[in-house]
């Protein structure tokens, strides 16, 4: 019976042999894994269970602040709140659009469709400010709206509105800077953005409190101050606004500089606009465009100043030297008698005179083009050029301002009327920044400096960084006194007369020049200019007024010349320079 039971058990050891032999086995397999995945790649199973749990945020950085010269915020960002839905979380979307477009004002039926879409995503409405964002948070809770979330987001105000808008320029929905001073330097208004890396829950629902926590704060963007007066700014823009009305023009344009320093002051472009709220302009009509920096015109008369202060340089002539100057001169053999246009040889003073003996002085009293160019001829136009050059035509002047033109100097060899069209201002073009720095030239015994619209920069740290200049002389102080002086006389007793200001010394000089239209030529309408300075003998402004198609009073003593006037007074009570001073 014993050997029996021992056969009978044997098939059962067997099998019990087989199973433990595969447990085995298997539990050696198990160890095999556990101990790669343990010990040999724990390391790598360790950085991939850590990088489930980290999660990256961005931390946006406060953009920096634009203010005017005393300290005041021309564009400055607020605390604002996003609205977005995801409509893949929304049950009636047809209620939850009737409720929010009625409170913020869509159209109901565009936002339904949205909210109804395949997306995940989709914007409701940005940088609402807090009043409206709550009105919206209180819909939410009152009636259960799922899907809708709000996140914060900064918004770019700008306190004075339309004021400087030219200047400050504006940023888009996402803060970009892409206007103005806002994308001249968008990247230090900008700053750098941080960030903050931790550990959370698979929903990204709260922090692992025991986790991972690292945080690289975001740098601030600069704060610029810039060299903008606001008051000055203002009464600049209020004189153009009365000036296109009265004269029915197209466009005014005011350079308002300290010639000590070429910090511009003011400057103004009308019309002009909200940089808050563009919605409505016609992105055609240029009137985002800074035309006091991008848009180039011929300066006609205010350019003799130039041609002047070239020959009185090289002792050409002195502003006694005496011209017997006709009222006309003919540089293309017939010219005066086919044709009454200067462009082909034949060149006119603006009146009929009998030829008659008159001093430099006279010559730019009365602003006659004859004199003028008798007086370039004996210049040369090689040696014109090079002035022109030295005074900044043909060149970008290098202001802190995107998309500055350089404006043009045409003076061919072997041109018989180049020349002579330059020396009036004709066959040069200009941006009436460039001839405020001419004229601030002068004022500043003959010395050029690069103008500038940002005083200085405070970085993120409230450290301030000064901004570098840029000098030349271009002609000594004894010629820039002597051009002052025969400015003077110019608005005390010849075509810019409506330029005076009581109790103060002011010179200056009057434009008037045909205008022209790239693709059409020079048309029926002007432009009419007036460049200035005051006191006369010690300058602490200088005023570049430039009005486009005038249709009444249309010269540059009529139209340009009274906006100079108002505008001087008012800025030279600003900064605190009385009658007589």
């Amino acid at each position: 019976m014993a050997r029996q039971a021992r056969r009978l058990a044997s098939p059962i050891d067997a099998r019990l042999l087989v199973m433990g032999l595969v447990f085995l086995l298997a539990w050696s397999v198990i160890a095999v894994r556990l101990f790669s995945v343990q010990v040999v790649q724990a390391a790598e199973f360790s950085e991939r269970a850590l990088s489930q749990r980290l999660i990256t945020q961005e931390l946006a950085a406060d953009r920096g602040t634009i203010f005017d010269r005393q300290g005041r915020a021309l564009a400055v960002s607020i605390d604002a709140t996003t609205i977005y839905a995801n409509p893949q979380q929304i049950t009636d979307p047809g209620m939850t659009a009737r409720l929010l477009g009625g409170t913020l004002g869509l159209d109901i039926g565009e936002l339904e469709a949205d909210l109804s879409s395949d997306g995940s995503f989709v914007f409701v409405a940005r940088q609402l400010e807090y009043e409206l964002a709550q009105k919206v948070r209180d819909l939410s809770a009152d009636f259960s709206l799922p899907g809708i979330h709000f996140v914060d987001e900064p918004k770019r105000v700008y306190p004075s509105g339309s004021l400087g808008a030219h200047v400050v320029g504006f940023v888009d929905v996402d803060s970009n800077g892409i206007e103005g001073l806002e994308a001249e330097y968008e990247d230090l208004l900008a700053g750098i953005p941080g960030q903050v890396l931790y550990e959370g829950d698979v929903n990204n629902r709260y922090i692992i409190p025991t986790g991972q926590y690292d945080e690289v704060p975001a740098v601030p963007g600069s704060d610029l101050v810039t060299t903008i007066d606001r008051e000055v700014q203002f009464a600049a823009e209020q004189a153009c606004v009365r000036a296109i009305d009265r004269t029915e023009a197209v466009r005014c344009t005011i350079v308002v500089m300290d010639p000590d320093t070429f910090e511009v002051l003011a400057l103004v472009v009308s019309p002009t606009f909200d940089p808050g709220n563009r919605s409505s302009i016609d992105q055609t009509s240029g009137v985002l465009n800074n035309s006091a920096i991008r848009s180039q015109y011929e300066p006609g008369s205010t350019q003799k100043l130039v041609t002047v202060a070239a020959a009185i340089e090289e002792g050409i002539v002195e502003w006694d030297t005496e011209y017997l100057v006709p009222d006309q001169i003919e540089l293309v053999e017939g010219a005066c008698r086919s044709a009454s246009d200067d462009i082909l040889g034949c060149f006119q003073d603006a009146s009929s005179h009998p030829d008659q003996i008159m001093t430099v002085k006279d010559c730019v009293t009365v602003s006659s083009n004859v004199c003028t160019i008798m007086i370039e001829q004996d210049l040369g136009q090689a040696r014109l050029a090079d002035y022109l050059d030295s005074f900044g035509y043909g060149a970008i002047t290098g202001i802190d301002f995107p998309g500055e033109q350089s404006g043009n100097i045409n003076l061919p060899a072997g041109c018989p009327t180049c020349g002579a069209s330059a020396a009036i201002g004709y066959s040069v073009s200009v941006t009436p920044l460039q001839m405020a720095t001419v004229y601030a030239t002068v004022a500043n015994d003959g010395i050029w400096q690069r103008p500038s619209l940002v005083s200085y920069l405070v970085d993120g740290a409230g450290q301030p960084q000064e901004i570098p200049g840029i000098s030349r002389e271009v002609v000594s102080a004894a010629t820039a006194r002597t051009m002052r002086l025969l400015l003077q006389s110019v608005v005390e007793s010849g075509t810019g007369a409506r330029a005076a200001i009581e109790g103060y010394s002011v010179g200056g000089k009057t434009g008037t020049t045909r205008r022209f239209v790239q693709g059409e030529g020079y048309t029926d309408d002007v432009v009419a200019s007036f460049i200035g300075m005051a006191p006369i003998d010690d300058p602490k402004l200088v005023i570049a007024v430039v009005i486009d198609a005038p249709q009444v009073d249309a010269s540059g003593g009529r139209a340009a010349a009274p906006v100079f006037a108002e505008v001087m007074e008012k800025a030279l009570q600003q900064m605190g320079i009385g009658p007589y001073g």
